[in-house]
């Protein structure tokens, strides 16, 4: 369906383009919000919907990638997410060997190590 797959910025910047000179609201029924579509349908009539695609084209496309995932896309997460939060728990876990073998030295105490620990674990998010 639809609604369930990923949106894409520059598809809903397209639509709501479209929307200035065809049918208002495709743009809204796209990224989800179909009362938005229906309203803008509505109103077709009258210039405000036109103009307000016209707005909202232009404020996609400032928009950079991550802010419009985080408003159109809530809860997918995207593959170089997923990546980079990999990444980040493989150098902190990397981190962490390298703290214990310190601590297994001798060359930092217990409590050293558990501050340290606690500091890298927090890193995480």
């Amino acid at each position: 369906m639809l609604f369930n797959q990923r949106k894409s910025r520059s598809v809903a910047a397209i639509l709501a383009f479209a929307g200035t000179l065809t049918i208002s609201g495709l743009h809204k029924f796209y990224l989800g919000q179909p009362l938005w579509g229906l309203l803008y349908v509505l109103l077709s009539w009258t210039p405000i919907p036109k103009v307000a695609s016209a707005i909202e084209g232009v404020w996609y496309l400032a928009q950079d990638e991550e802010t419009f995932e985080r408003n159109f896309n809530p809860g997918k997460t995207s593959i170089s997410n997923i990546q980079d939060a990999s990444k980040q728990v493989g150098s902190i876990a990397d981190a962490m060997r390298e703290l214990d073998s310190l601590r297994q030295d001798g060359l930092i105490s217990e409590y050293e190590f558990e501050q340290k620990r606690r500091q890298l674990l927090d890193q995480i998010s």
